[in-house]
């Protein structure tokens, strides 16, 4: 077999001004929530919903995304270290983001804004997990930068060697590249709800494209997990790593709003 492994010696930083210092990651965080704007900007334009509206959904999602993200990290990979530490939690710039936990920040600051502002929870989410999908894409394009959540050793022609992982001895060997196999199923995932939703003129039976979200999204983490190198020690000794646990509660919504959003269709 013709080896071709990649040596991945990549800085997260892309630069440095005054001792601060720019990461990849932070640029592909910021680039999400950009490109997501543009992206419902055109939803919003398309279904006549005034723009102010979309400012506001915005301001609910960065917020949503960052508290979700960060507490789940805290309460489901390293509670007891967080209770001994617990101004460590505020400290986001030192890493520690859970995309469980952005989910769940997600779903309940949607759940507020559609309270506050009278719009149909479904109806909001359904469009929300498009940009969501594609946010995904470039958070892992950051985790590659960062030389983190990879994968276990492989003898595959492709498999990276990490040498700028926080474990030197893990960047001696080649590993799935496991956050380029997430990003490009993620980014696939985008592109079929995108898809989908202009199919249906823009408007998609209710919870669809949320449900059809949840399981292409989460099943895929669920399945690649199964070659991902444990990211805190408690892990190693689970048949189902924390990150499939928690997957399977979504995927399960996912498969209750797709026959929900069927039942719909047959009732109109």
């Amino acid at each position: 077999m013709l080896i071709l492994n990649v040596v991945w010696n990549q800085s997260p930083e892309i630069f440095e001004i005054g001792g601060f210092a720019v990461r990849w990651y932070g640029l592909f965080f910021a680039l999400s929530f950009f490109f997501g704007y543009l992206i419902m900007l055109r939803f919003f334009a398309k279904e006549d919903v005034p723009v102010k509206l979309l400012d506001e959904l915005t301001t609910y999602m960065i917020l949503g995304t960052i508290i979700g993200a960060r507490l789940g990290h805290v309460f489901f990979y390293e509670p007891a270290w967080y209770i001994a530490h617990p101004l460590s939690i505020l400290k986001v710039w030192e890493g520690g983001l859970a995309s469980h936990g952005a989910g769940i920040g997600i779903v309940t600051s949607i759940l507020i804004f559609s309270k506050v502002r009278n719009k149909p929870f479904l109806w909001v989410m359904d469009r929300i997990v498009i940009v969501v999908a594609l946010a995904a894409f470039l958070i892992r394009m950051g985790n590659l930068m960062n030389s983190e959540i990879y994968g276990l050793p492989t003898t595959l022609p492709w498999g990276f060697m990490f040498l700028k992982s926080t474990t030197p001895s893990d960047g001696l060997v080649p590993r799935h590249p496991t956050q380029i196999y997430e990003g490009l199923c993620y980014l696939a995932s985008f592109f079929i709800l995108l898809r989908y939703y202009y199919a249906k003129d823009g408007k998609p039976s209710p919870g669809f494209l949320f449900g059809l979200f949840l399981i292409l999204i989460f099943g895929v983490r669920i399945v690649i997990e199964f070659i991902k190198e444990p990211q805190v020690g408690f892990e190693q000794d689970l048949y189902l790593n924390m990150g499939q646990m928690l997957s399977i509660p979504f995927v399960l919504a996912g498969v209750f709003l797709v026959y929900r959003s069927f039942r719909l269709v047959k009732v109109t």
